[in-house]
Protein backbone atom coordinates (compact mmCIF):
# COMPACT_ATOMS: atom_id res chain seq x y z
CA UNK A 1 0.00 0.00 0.00
CA UNK A 2 1.56 3.37 -0.79
CA UNK A 3 2.47 6.05 2.08
CA UNK A 4 -0.11 8.71 2.75
CA UNK A 5 -0.61 11.12 5.33
CA UNK A 6 -3.44 9.94 7.36
CA UNK A 7 -6.75 11.77 8.00
CA UNK A 8 -6.23 12.42 11.48
CA UNK A 9 -3.09 14.46 10.09
CA UNK A 10 -5.08 16.84 7.82
CA UNK A 11 -7.25 17.70 10.90
CA UNK A 12 -4.29 18.23 12.73
CA UNK A 13 -3.19 20.80 10.54
CA UNK A 14 -6.57 22.81 10.35
CA UNK A 15 -6.14 23.08 14.17
CA UNK A 16 -2.60 23.99 14.52
CA UNK A 17 -3.31 27.22 11.85
CA UNK A 18 -6.85 27.98 13.65
CA UNK A 19 -4.55 28.44 16.95
CA UNK A 20 -2.24 30.84 15.25
CA UNK A 21 -5.05 32.67 13.08
CA UNK A 22 -6.22 33.32 16.55
CA UNK A 23 -2.97 34.77 17.90
CA UNK A 24 -2.60 36.63 14.39
CA UNK A 25 -6.47 37.83 14.91
CA UNK A 26 -7.85 36.22 11.63
CA UNK A 27 -11.08 35.19 11.11
CA UNK A 28 -10.96 33.58 8.22
CA UNK A 29 -7.97 32.07 6.20
CA UNK A 30 -8.30 30.87 2.68
CA UNK A 31 -5.41 28.60 1.42
CA UNK A 32 -5.38 29.09 -2.49
CA UNK A 33 -3.12 26.79 -5.21
CA UNK A 34 -3.67 25.94 -8.72
CA UNK A 35 -2.96 22.95 -11.00
CA UNK A 36 1.19 23.99 -11.01
CA UNK A 37 1.19 24.82 -7.01
CA UNK A 38 -1.08 22.97 -5.43
CA UNK A 39 0.70 23.18 -1.92
CA UNK A 40 -1.57 25.48 0.54
CA UNK A 41 -5.16 23.50 -0.68
CA UNK A 42 -3.11 20.36 -0.70
CA UNK A 43 -1.67 20.54 2.56
CA UNK A 44 -5.26 21.33 3.97
CA UNK A 45 -7.86 18.71 1.81
CA UNK A 46 -4.96 16.72 -0.23
CA UNK A 47 -6.94 18.58 -3.25
CA UNK A 48 -4.94 18.80 -6.47
CA UNK A 49 -6.91 20.79 -8.89
CA UNK A 50 -6.72 20.52 -12.47
CA UNK A 51 -7.74 23.06 -15.04
CA UNK A 52 -9.55 24.85 -12.37
CA UNK A 53 -8.17 26.37 -9.20
CA UNK A 54 -9.15 25.85 -5.56
CA UNK A 55 -9.44 27.14 -2.21
CA UNK A 56 -9.26 25.82 1.52
CA UNK A 57 -11.22 28.29 3.83
CA UNK A 58 -10.69 28.20 7.22
CA UNK A 59 -12.26 30.11 9.98
CA UNK A 60 -10.85 30.30 13.14
CA UNK A 61 -13.38 28.35 14.81
CA UNK A 62 -15.01 25.10 13.39
CA UNK A 63 -14.83 23.13 10.16
CA UNK A 64 -13.19 24.19 6.36
CA UNK A 65 -15.14 24.55 3.20
CA UNK A 66 -12.93 23.63 0.24
CA UNK A 67 -14.00 25.83 -2.45
CA UNK A 68 -13.58 24.23 -5.96
CA UNK A 69 -14.54 25.03 -9.55
CA UNK A 70 -18.10 24.36 -11.23
CA UNK A 71 -16.91 21.01 -13.11
CA UNK A 72 -14.97 19.11 -10.66
CA UNK A 73 -17.37 17.59 -7.66
CA UNK A 74 -17.10 14.66 -8.44
CA UNK A 75 -13.45 14.43 -8.29
CA UNK A 76 -12.81 16.82 -5.37
CA UNK A 77 -15.41 14.40 -3.54
CA UNK A 78 -13.54 11.33 -4.17
CA UNK A 79 -10.24 13.11 -3.43
CA UNK A 80 -10.72 15.43 -0.98
CA UNK A 81 -10.07 15.43 3.21
CA UNK A 82 -12.37 18.06 3.68
CA UNK A 83 -15.82 16.83 3.45
CA UNK A 84 -18.09 20.07 2.87
CA UNK A 85 -17.43 21.47 -1.14
CA UNK A 86 -18.65 24.59 -2.44
CA UNK A 87 -18.28 25.15 -6.31
CA UNK A 88 -17.62 29.13 -6.92
CA UNK A 89 -17.81 30.58 -10.21
CA UNK A 90 -14.54 32.96 -9.61
CA UNK A 91 -12.34 29.10 -9.48
CA UNK A 92 -13.53 28.11 -13.14
CA UNK A 93 -11.10 27.37 -15.67
CA UNK A 94 -9.19 29.94 -17.62
CA UNK A 95 -11.25 29.76 -20.89
CA UNK A 96 -13.92 31.06 -18.38
CA UNK A 97 -17.17 29.08 -19.41
CA UNK A 98 -20.29 31.31 -17.81
CA UNK A 99 -22.67 28.00 -16.64
CA UNK A 100 -25.56 29.68 -17.52
CA UNK A 101 -28.51 27.91 -15.10
CA UNK A 102 -26.20 26.09 -12.64
CA UNK A 103 -26.31 27.38 -9.25
CA UNK A 104 -22.99 28.13 -7.32
CA UNK A 105 -21.99 30.21 -4.20
CA UNK A 106 -20.08 33.31 -4.02
CA UNK A 107 -17.39 34.61 -1.57
CA UNK A 108 -20.50 36.08 0.22
CA UNK A 109 -21.86 33.10 0.65
CA UNK A 110 -18.95 30.84 2.07
CA UNK A 111 -17.92 33.83 4.37
CA UNK A 112 -21.47 33.96 5.71
CA UNK A 113 -21.42 29.70 6.06
CA UNK A 114 -17.97 29.60 7.97
CA UNK A 115 -18.57 32.51 10.22
CA UNK A 116 -21.92 31.54 11.14
CA UNK A 117 -23.51 34.95 9.68
CA UNK A 118 -21.02 37.17 11.30
CA UNK A 119 -18.84 39.46 9.69
CA UNK A 120 -15.10 39.11 9.18
CA UNK A 121 -12.99 41.42 10.34
CA UNK A 122 -9.55 40.38 8.87
CA UNK A 123 -8.68 37.91 5.97
CA UNK A 124 -4.98 36.40 5.36
CA UNK A 125 -4.63 34.66 2.01
CA UNK A 126 -1.97 31.88 1.67
CA UNK A 127 -0.68 31.53 -1.66
CA UNK A 128 -2.26 35.30 -2.53
CA UNK A 129 1.34 35.21 -5.24
CA UNK A 130 -0.28 32.88 -6.99
CA UNK A 131 -4.09 34.67 -6.91
CA UNK A 132 -5.06 35.19 -10.61
CA UNK A 133 -6.37 38.68 -11.60
CA UNK A 134 -9.80 37.27 -11.25
CA UNK A 135 -10.32 35.24 -8.45
CA UNK A 136 -8.61 38.42 -6.33
CA UNK A 137 -11.17 40.98 -7.87
CA UNK A 138 -14.01 38.41 -6.56
CA UNK A 139 -12.79 38.16 -3.48
CA UNK A 140 -11.88 42.00 -2.97
CA UNK A 141 -15.72 42.80 -3.95
CA UNK A 142 -16.95 39.99 -1.62
CA UNK A 143 -15.24 41.98 1.54
CA UNK A 144 -16.06 45.18 0.51
CA UNK A 145 -19.89 43.93 0.71
CA UNK A 146 -18.77 43.81 4.58
CA UNK A 147 -17.20 47.12 4.79
CA UNK A 148 -13.18 47.73 4.00
CA UNK A 149 -11.76 44.64 4.81
CA UNK A 150 -8.18 44.07 3.50
CA UNK A 151 -6.62 40.98 1.52
CA UNK A 152 -3.69 39.93 3.56
CA UNK A 153 -0.67 37.71 3.02
CA UNK A 154 -0.70 35.04 4.98
CA UNK A 155 1.80 32.71 3.50
CA UNK A 156 4.04 32.52 6.38
CA UNK A 157 1.53 31.95 8.84
CA UNK A 158 0.94 28.10 6.92
CA UNK A 159 4.79 28.14 6.45
CA UNK A 160 5.45 28.04 9.79
CA UNK A 161 3.82 24.43 9.85
CA UNK A 162 4.81 23.15 6.91
CA UNK A 163 8.26 23.78 6.89
CA UNK A 164 8.67 21.10 9.91
CA UNK A 165 7.81 17.87 8.30
CA UNK A 166 6.17 15.31 10.50
CA UNK A 167 6.87 11.42 10.40
CA UNK A 168 4.29 11.20 8.11
CA UNK A 169 5.44 13.62 5.51
CA UNK A 170 8.99 12.28 6.05
CA UNK A 171 7.50 8.44 5.20
CA UNK A 172 6.24 9.97 2.10
CA UNK A 173 9.19 12.45 1.12
CA UNK A 174 11.64 8.98 1.93
CA UNK A 175 9.19 7.13 -0.78
CA UNK A 176 9.47 9.42 -3.28
CA UNK A 177 13.09 9.64 -2.67
CA UNK A 178 13.31 5.64 -3.24
CA UNK A 179 11.43 5.82 -6.49
CA UNK A 180 13.58 8.51 -7.66
CA UNK A 181 16.54 6.69 -6.93
CA UNK A 182 15.46 3.67 -8.53
CA UNK A 183 14.72 5.85 -11.91
CA UNK A 184 17.95 7.40 -12.10
CA UNK A 185 19.48 4.47 -11.86
CA UNK A 186 16.92 3.25 -14.82
CA UNK A 187 17.61 6.28 -17.01
CA UNK A 188 21.55 5.60 -16.59
CA UNK A 189 21.18 2.16 -17.61
CA UNK A 190 19.04 3.22 -20.80
CA UNK A 191 20.37 6.65 -21.68
CA UNK A 192 22.81 7.11 -25.29
CA UNK A 193 24.39 9.36 -27.87
CA UNK A 194 21.55 9.36 -30.48
CA UNK A 195 18.89 10.42 -27.89
CA UNK A 196 16.52 13.48 -27.67
CA UNK A 197 16.60 15.30 -23.75
CA UNK A 198 12.87 14.75 -24.73
CA UNK A 199 12.96 11.00 -24.97
CA UNK A 200 14.97 10.74 -21.68
CA UNK A 201 12.80 12.95 -19.93
CA UNK A 202 9.66 10.11 -21.45
CA UNK A 203 12.24 7.31 -19.77
CA UNK A 204 12.22 8.72 -16.69
CA UNK A 205 8.23 9.24 -16.58
CA UNK A 206 7.37 6.40 -17.61
CA UNK A 207 9.17 4.22 -14.98
CA UNK A 208 8.65 6.46 -12.25
CA UNK A 209 5.14 6.02 -12.95
CA UNK A 210 5.58 2.13 -12.82
CA UNK A 211 7.48 2.42 -9.64
CA UNK A 212 4.09 4.02 -8.09
CA UNK A 213 4.96 7.66 -8.24
CA UNK A 214 1.75 9.63 -8.36
CA UNK A 215 3.74 12.44 -10.51
CA UNK A 216 7.17 13.93 -11.35
CA UNK A 217 8.16 16.25 -8.47
CA UNK A 218 8.36 18.88 -11.35
CA UNK A 219 8.18 19.47 -15.32
CA UNK A 220 11.59 16.98 -15.79
CA UNK A 221 14.54 18.35 -17.80
CA UNK A 222 17.59 16.70 -19.82
CA UNK A 223 19.95 19.48 -20.75
CA UNK A 224 22.87 18.15 -23.45
CA UNK A 225 25.40 19.87 -24.70
CA UNK A 226 25.28 23.82 -25.51
CA UNK A 227 22.48 24.83 -23.05
CA UNK A 228 23.36 23.52 -19.92
CA UNK A 229 23.99 26.91 -18.56
CA UNK A 230 19.60 27.13 -17.97
CA UNK A 231 19.41 27.62 -14.43
CA UNK A 232 15.45 26.20 -14.77
CA UNK A 233 14.01 24.80 -18.46
CA UNK A 234 12.46 21.95 -20.18
CA UNK A 235 13.69 19.06 -22.71
CA UNK A 236 14.60 19.84 -26.08
CA UNK A 237 14.40 17.83 -29.43
CA UNK A 238 18.10 18.06 -29.19
CA UNK A 239 20.30 14.81 -29.88
CA UNK A 240 22.87 13.76 -27.18
CA UNK A 241 26.19 13.89 -29.00
CA UNK A 242 29.87 11.70 -28.15
CA UNK A 243 31.67 13.60 -25.63
CA UNK A 244 28.34 15.84 -24.68
CA UNK A 245 28.10 16.63 -20.71
CA UNK A 246 24.79 16.45 -20.14
CA UNK A 247 22.55 16.94 -16.62
CA UNK A 248 19.18 14.77 -15.27
CA UNK A 249 17.34 16.41 -13.31
CA UNK A 250 14.63 13.82 -12.07
CA UNK A 251 12.23 13.76 -9.84
CA UNK A 252 9.13 11.69 -8.01
CA UNK A 253 6.04 12.96 -6.59
CA UNK A 254 4.39 10.47 -3.59
CA UNK A 255 1.04 11.45 -1.85
CA UNK A 256 2.02 15.67 -2.41
CA UNK A 257 5.49 15.25 -1.75
CA UNK A 258 8.15 15.58 -3.73
CA UNK A 259 11.88 14.67 -4.74
CA UNK A 260 14.72 15.59 -6.73
CA UNK A 261 18.19 14.31 -7.83
CA UNK A 262 20.72 16.39 -9.73
CA UNK A 263 23.54 14.60 -11.43
CA UNK A 264 25.73 15.62 -14.52
CA UNK A 265 27.14 12.41 -17.09
CA UNK A 266 29.73 12.94 -19.52
CA UNK A 267 29.16 10.44 -22.90
CA UNK A 268 32.92 8.99 -23.04
CA UNK A 269 36.47 10.36 -21.98
CA UNK A 270 35.25 13.32 -19.28
CA UNK A 271 37.88 16.35 -21.15
CA UNK A 272 39.98 18.35 -18.40
CA UNK A 273 37.34 21.29 -18.22
CA UNK A 274 34.24 18.91 -17.61
CA UNK A 275 36.05 17.08 -14.92
CA UNK A 276 37.38 20.06 -13.17
CA UNK A 277 33.29 21.26 -13.52
CA UNK A 278 31.86 18.34 -12.15
CA UNK A 279 34.55 18.00 -8.98
CA UNK A 280 33.96 21.54 -8.13
CA UNK A 281 29.62 20.77 -8.06
CA UNK A 282 30.65 17.53 -5.86
CA UNK A 283 32.84 19.62 -3.65
CA UNK A 284 30.54 22.64 -3.52
CA UNK A 285 27.84 20.21 -2.43
CA UNK A 286 29.98 18.37 -0.15
CA UNK A 287 30.73 21.51 1.39
CA UNK A 288 26.87 22.62 2.09
CA UNK A 289 25.64 18.96 3.23
CA UNK A 290 28.36 19.01 6.27
CA UNK A 291 27.40 21.94 7.32
CA UNK A 292 23.59 21.24 8.12
CA UNK A 293 22.33 20.96 11.06
CA UNK A 294 20.35 21.88 13.24
CA UNK A 295 20.99 25.33 15.24
CA UNK A 296 23.02 26.67 12.26
CA UNK A 297 22.05 29.76 10.93
CA UNK A 298 20.64 29.47 7.55
CA UNK A 299 22.87 32.80 6.46
CA UNK A 300 26.40 30.90 7.58
CA UNK A 301 25.67 28.06 5.03
CA UNK A 302 24.96 30.29 1.80
CA UNK A 303 27.97 32.79 3.17
CA UNK A 304 30.01 29.66 3.52
CA UNK A 305 28.55 28.16 0.02
CA UNK A 306 29.59 31.36 -1.79
CA UNK A 307 33.47 31.25 -0.59
CA UNK A 308 34.08 27.58 -1.29
CA UNK A 309 32.71 28.20 -5.14
CA UNK A 310 34.84 31.53 -5.37
CA UNK A 311 37.90 29.62 -4.21
CA UNK A 312 37.17 26.72 -6.94
CA UNK A 313 36.96 29.14 -9.06
CA UNK A 314 33.18 29.06 -9.82
CA UNK A 315 32.30 31.97 -8.26
CA UNK A 316 31.09 33.79 -11.44
CA UNK A 317 29.12 30.80 -12.33
CA UNK A 318 27.05 31.46 -9.21
CA UNK A 319 23.42 32.19 -9.38
CA UNK A 320 21.80 31.41 -6.34
CA UNK A 321 22.01 29.92 -2.66
CA UNK A 322 22.60 26.49 -1.74
CA UNK A 323 19.07 25.48 -0.56
CA UNK A 324 15.82 25.79 -0.89
CA UNK A 325 12.59 24.04 1.17
CA UNK A 326 11.54 20.94 -0.03
CA UNK A 327 7.95 18.69 0.45
CA UNK A 328 4.76 19.61 -0.99
CA UNK A 329 6.84 22.23 -3.43
CA UNK A 330 10.05 20.42 -4.70
CA UNK A 331 10.83 24.13 -4.34
CA UNK A 332 9.24 25.74 -1.37
CA UNK A 333 9.93 28.14 1.40
CA UNK A 334 12.23 28.54 3.13
CA UNK A 335 15.60 29.23 0.76
CA UNK A 336 18.87 29.23 2.44
CA UNK A 337 20.28 32.55 1.48
CA UNK A 338 23.34 35.27 2.25
CA UNK A 339 20.53 37.34 3.31
CA UNK A 340 18.45 34.62 5.40
CA UNK A 341 17.83 35.61 9.36
CA UNK A 342 16.51 32.38 10.51
CA UNK A 343 18.08 29.16 12.13
CA UNK A 344 18.31 25.40 10.81
CA UNK A 345 15.81 23.32 13.00
CA UNK A 346 15.47 19.33 13.17
CA UNK A 347 12.88 18.00 10.38
CA UNK A 348 13.28 21.02 8.04
CA UNK A 349 13.81 19.50 4.63
CA UNK A 350 15.79 21.25 1.42
CA UNK A 351 17.41 20.31 -1.81
CA UNK A 352 20.63 20.71 -1.59
CA UNK A 353 20.93 22.37 -5.32
CA UNK A 354 23.99 23.39 -6.77
CA UNK A 355 24.03 25.01 -9.75
CA UNK A 356 27.00 26.49 -11.60
CA UNK A 357 26.67 28.02 -15.02
CA UNK A 358 28.64 30.10 -17.58
CA UNK A 359 26.62 32.16 -19.88
CA UNK A 360 29.92 32.44 -22.23
CA UNK A 361 30.28 28.92 -22.77
CA UNK A 362 26.31 28.16 -22.59
CA UNK A 363 27.78 25.33 -20.47
CA UNK A 364 26.96 24.19 -16.57
CA UNK A 365 25.42 21.54 -14.67
CA UNK A 366 22.80 20.91 -11.65
CA UNK A 367 24.01 18.69 -8.47
CA UNK A 368 20.57 17.87 -6.47
CA UNK A 369 19.85 15.95 -3.29
CA UNK A 370 17.30 15.93 -0.96
CA UNK A 371 18.04 16.44 2.59
CA UNK A 372 16.64 16.59 6.20
CA UNK A 373 17.72 18.09 8.97
CA UNK A 374 19.02 16.51 11.92
CA UNK A 375 20.22 17.41 15.50
CA UNK A 376 23.79 16.34 14.23
CA UNK A 377 23.76 16.73 10.47
CA UNK A 378 21.55 15.61 7.96
CA UNK A 379 19.62 12.22 6.76
CA UNK A 380 20.37 12.21 3.08
CA UNK A 381 16.78 10.58 1.76
CA UNK A 382 17.91 10.59 -2.26
CA UNK A 383 21.67 9.31 -1.11
CA UNK A 384 22.58 8.64 -4.78
CA UNK A 385 26.47 8.38 -5.55
CA UNK A 386 28.39 11.51 -6.10
CA UNK A 387 31.20 9.94 -8.71
CA UNK A 388 32.25 11.09 -12.18
CA UNK A 389 29.44 8.79 -14.16
CA UNK A 390 31.28 8.27 -18.01
CA UNK A 391 28.62 6.52 -19.76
Amino acid sequence: MMTSIPQNEFKQRILAVQDKMAHSGFDLLLAYGNEAEPQFVRYFSDYWPSFETAGVLIPVQGDPLLLIGPESLTYAADRSRVADIRLLKAFRESSEPEYPGKKLDTFQSVFHEALAGKKPGKLGVAGLSLMTIGVYTALQQALSDFGCIPIEKADDLVMALRMIKSENELKCMRAAAQITHQTFDYVLNQIKPGMTETQVVGLALGKMHELGAERESYPLWVLTGSGTNQAISRPRHKVIHPGDLTFLQIGARVAGYASSIGRPVVFGKATDAQRKLIEAGYAAQKSVINHLKAGVPAAEVAIRHVQTVEKLGYGDWLLYGPCHGNGLMEGEAPWIETSSDWVLEENMSFCVDIFLGDNQTQTGLRIEDTVRITKDGVEELTDYPRRLFEL
